[in-house]
């Protein structure tokens, strides 16, 4: 083990040495003078050659003595300076060339191709509240002849009693405003069997409690409870509760 990382060592010592030496010349590269020189005497044989005779430098830029354009700041003056401004410079001819897009017709900057406004002239009041228009056409006494004639079709209407509210069938609401018990108080006795059973199964058959309490009233409630609606004995059939029409009359 100590032979072979021995012959390793040597072997990289070796070949380090076979390697040439780089000549350091202590400033980097392209700092030792010779770029500046060989960029000096390319500069002399151009020259010399001739090659840019007669050619002229471009002039430098003229700088503008107009003023400059005022900055927008973002209130509502210089916003509405900056969009005029802009309709200006997109507008047809430019700015300043309105008269090539005047159509003559008020507004002075309306396009030709665009129809002249209409023009709406004052007509003053209507004839019915022009009183010459009117004189013509009515007087006094014609006024107190419609007034008249108008009076003579008026009807009065004496007031009659109201038709009395009776059906042949029972009525939910005059049953809850003349019975004053509370619900689940037992007023009448049940018997039979299976109370719960067939209380369940009549009431399913009604989508709202007012519809079992009339069908139970219709069928000889409240002293009878063929269908077995009303198993307590209180007179209100499948859960009907009478105060909501108790409570509308006591206002």
């Amino acid at each position: 083990m100590i032979t072979r990382v021995s012959i390793v060592a040597v072997l990289g010592v070796a070949l380090a040495a076979c390697q040439p030496a780089i000549p350091d010349s202590g400033r980097g590269v392209g700092f030792d003078g010779t770029f500046e020189a060989q960029q000096a005497e390319r500069d002399r044989a151009l020259a010399a050659s001739g090659a840019f005779a007669g050619t002229a430098m471009p002039a430098p830029p003229q700088v503008a003595s107009a003023s400059l354009e005022p900055v927008n700041d973002g209130s509502p003056a210089a916003v509405a300076a900056e969009t005029s401004r802009i309709l200006d410079a997109t507008r047809p001819g430019g700015v300043g060339n309105e008269a090539a897009t005047n159509s003559g017709v008020e507004p002075l900057n309306a396009s030709p191709s665009n129809p002249p406004p209409p023009v709406l002239t004052a007509t003053g009041i209507s004839r019915e509240n022009n009183f010459d228009a009117v004189a013509g056409q009515r007087t006094i006494e014609s006024d107190a002849a419609r007034i008249a004639a108008n009076r003579a079709q008026y009807r009065v209407v004496a007031p009659e009693a109201l038709p009395d509210r009776s059906s042949a069938g029972p009525n939910i609401v005059a049953y809850a405003l003349q019975n004053k018990h509370a619900v689940g108080t037992p007023i009448y006795t049940r018997r039979g069997f299976n109370k719960d059973r067939k209380y369940a199964r009549a009431c399913a058959q009604y989508s709202h409690p007012d519809q079992a309490q009339l069908a139970f009233l219709s069928d000889g409630g409240p002293a009878k409870d063929r269908a077995g609606m009303d198993p307590d004995g209180d007179g209100y059939a499948c859960d009907w509760d009478p105060r909501p029409y108790r409570r509308g009359v006591e206002g």
